[in-house]
């Protein structure tokens, strides 16, 4: 199927617990209230923690009717560093795409492991996350990262969706250090 003008397809990679179904729903939510069209589901097989998982959103300004996995994205998102070797997370992504992988590695080591020459940022979103909210979950750290580097979305809207997303579930003080650990990745990423 032919992708339509305006159709922006990211690809989230990580492992069961990292948050990448989360981070793809609330940028797809962040999205869809600025009027944009949306699509966001997980892909993964036996549901454990620690399996790799993939998890994908559409954002465009016209219908979507494309009901597949995301085969050719626009972005790609590696949660965990650990897949930047073992998975072809770059699989699909034209040299106009960009990465972003959470590693301590600079861009080149990223393109010599997944053999992916166009833009890579690469941010340590692990530490990021240890720092603020205390759990290796670096799903809100590269979520800022995706609002700095694509502008999709405003940083701003998308803390207020994170906010949204989490403030039912966890304690205020830890729905605020996600928010933090959103502000800090987006202004630590260069575009």
């Amino acid at each position: 199927m032919v992708k339509h003008v305006g159709l922006f397809e990211i690809r989230f990679h990580g492992r069961g617990g990292q948050g990448a179904k989360s981070a793809a729903a609330i940028l797809a939510t962040t999205a869809l209230e600025t009027g944009k069209q949306i699509q966001s589901f997980p892909e993964y097989g036996a549901e454990r923690q620690g399996a790799p998982v993939k998890a994908y959103t559409r954002i465009s300004d016209k219908p979507i009717f494309i009901h597949t996995g995301v085969t050719q994205p626009d972005l790609v998102v590696v949660l965990d560093e650990t897949l930047l070797k073992n998975i072809p997370v770059a699989q699909g992504l034209n040299d106009k795409g960009i990465l972003i992988a959470n590693t301590d590695k600079s861009a080149q080591e990223v393109q010599t492991l997944t053999k992916f020459s166009g833009k890579i940022i690469t941010l340590d979103a692990t530490k990021i996350a240890l720092d603020t909210v205390g759990k290796n979950i670096p799903n809100t750290p590269m979520l800022g990262a995706i609002a700095k580097v694509t502008g999709l979305v405003s940083v701003q809207a998308l803390k207020e969706n994170v906010k949204h997303k989490f403030e039912r579930k966890l304690s205020t003080e830890l729905v605020n250090k996600n928010l933090e650990a959103v502000q800090i990745a987006a202004d630590k990423v260069k575009k």
